[in-house]
């Protein structure tokens, strides 16, 4: 009996994966011919709690694409590849103990905050640069209109998905 109930644990939490991913996938589908537009792929697996990196996004995007790329991803290639996703955990969220220890790496003499000059400048000349509508996005949601400046606690804390 135990056996049984094992067995069908894990087929429930695939149904539920498929559920999740349908429903996300139909809020782009409009449509309704089981597909998207391929620019709305990355807004839809973020939605799913996922957090690729722009390469990783490039690359899951290429496995679900068509032989001749349309535009559009089918559905019924998108919902095995993410489904996998889900179940290996991947592209999870950074924690916010790292995130915090990111921040203080920016801020030297430990402020608590970053000017939004100084901000722009590390988030689009170092490592992997954000974009002009990513920094835009980021700025409109973390800088203090009266200092000028993201404290970085109050806006990690805004960002972190609670993953319980």
């Amino acid at each position: 009996m135990a056996d049984d109930k094992e067995r069908e644990g894990p087929d429930i939490t695939v149904a539920e994966f498929h559920k999740k991913i349908k429903d996300a996938f139909e809020v782009f589908d409009h449509e309704a011919n089981n597909t998207v537009d391929v620019r709305e792929i990355g807004t839809i697996i973020r939605s799913l709690g996922c957090c690729p990196s722009e390469g990783e996004l490039h690359d899951l995007i290429a496995e679900v694409e068509e032989e001749e790329p349309t535009g559009y991803i089918r559905f019924e290639k998108f919902l095995p590849v993410m489904t996998e996703v889900l179940l290996e955990r991947r592209y999870r969220p950074i924690p916010e103990d790292i995130l915090l220890r990111a921040f203080e790496v920016l801020d030297p003499s430990k402020r608590g905050f970053l000017l939004k000059e100084e901000l722009i400048k590390y988030m689009t000349e170092e490592g992997e640069p954000f974009s002009q509508e990513e920094m835009e996005e980021m700025l409109s949601a973390g800088i203090d209109p009266e200092s000028n400046s993201v404290h970085y606690k109050d806006y990690i804390a805004m960002m972190v998905i609670d993953e319980s």
